[in-house]
Order: structure tokens, then C-alpha cells, then sequence
């Protein structure tokens, strides 16, 4: 097996591998000792196998806030449309603003889909009106509300 950063592929996995993903997938906190008893392997081998997969890559240790619990209640998915040859331009400019919390250049009806969170509906109206709009390039854009959430996964 290689270990070179980065140059493990998704084959190389093996089942102790997935299920070490999987349980700390589950719940980030979930101690070694605890996945070893599972697995019926000594703790050193899961944080063996554990650094291995943060430093390959295939596992990124994040805390996760709930926006709603930061006063952050008012979030919205937004379609651009923007000048071709601006594209990466222009999405990059998008990405650093402070309310995006998820963008991709994409195909389809948007050359750009972006997730923001603000703090409300005014929040929400600046956002777009002294930050977004203002940004050269873009034709055109589309601003999905969000109701309600009712599945939220992270991989």
C-alpha cells in the first residue's frame, strides 16, 4: 500500500479503513478504544489507521455549528449566471465573502451555485444588494429561500 500524502486511492481502503470513517462519521467523538473493542484490534492500530487517513486525505477532522443556534437564520441557496470568460473570477470573489458558506461553479441553468447564511431577512437583502450585485460580471441571479431543512448530511 502506498502511503505517499494524496496518492491513496479510495481502493485502498479497507474494511478496518471504512469502518473507522463510518464510526467517527457517526459521532466525532467516538474514542479509540471504543472502535478498536468493536473491531477487536488494539486502540494504537486505530490511531495508526486514524492518522494515516487525516494525513492521506480521506478524513478532515471539522467542528460542525448548527447556523441557527449562531443566530444565523436565514439561509438561502443562490444561482449565478455570470460573463463566461469571469467565471473563476468572479466566483472567487463570491467565495470570499463572509455570509458564503458553499459554492460551486457548475453546468446547468447557474454557472454558479452559492449557499449563504445571514442573520435575517435584512441580513439577507444586504448581502445581496451591497455585496453580491456589486460584483463585475454577473448577469444574473436566481435566490432560493430556505424554509425548512429536513436532511442534512456531511460526508
Amino acid at each position: 500500500m502506498d502511503n505517499a500524502i494524496g496518492s491513496r486511492s479510495v481502493e485502498s481502503l479497507d474494511e478496518i479503513d471504512r469502518f473507522i470513517i463510518e464510526s467517527l462519521r457517526q459521532d466525532g467523538r467516538m474514542p479509540f478504544a471504543q472502535i478498536a473493542q468493536q473491531l477487536n484490534v488494539s486502540p494504537g492500530m486505530i490511531r495508526m489507521r486514524y492518522n494515516r487517513l487525516v494525513e492521506t486525505g480521506f478524513l478532515h477532522v471539522v467542528a460542525v455549528s448548527n447556523p441557527l443556534r449562531m443566530g444565523l437564520n436565514t439561509m438561502a441557496m443562490i444561482g449565478v449566471r455570470v460573463q463566461g470568460s469571469r467565471l473563476l473570477e468572479v466566483a472567487e470573489k463570491i467565495a470570499a465573502l463572509d455570509e458564503v458558506v458553499y459554492l460551486v461553479v457548475s453546468s446547468g441553468s447557474y454557472d454558479i451555485m452559492v449557499e449563504v447564511f445571514c442573520r435575517d431577512r435584512d441580513h439577507l437583502l444586504k448581502f445581496l444588494t451591497e455585496s453580491l450585485y456589486k460584483i463585475d460580471g454577473i448577469r444574473e441571479t436566481n435566490s432560493f429561500v430556505y424554509l425548512k431543512i429536513i436532511k442534512e448530511i456531511y460526508f
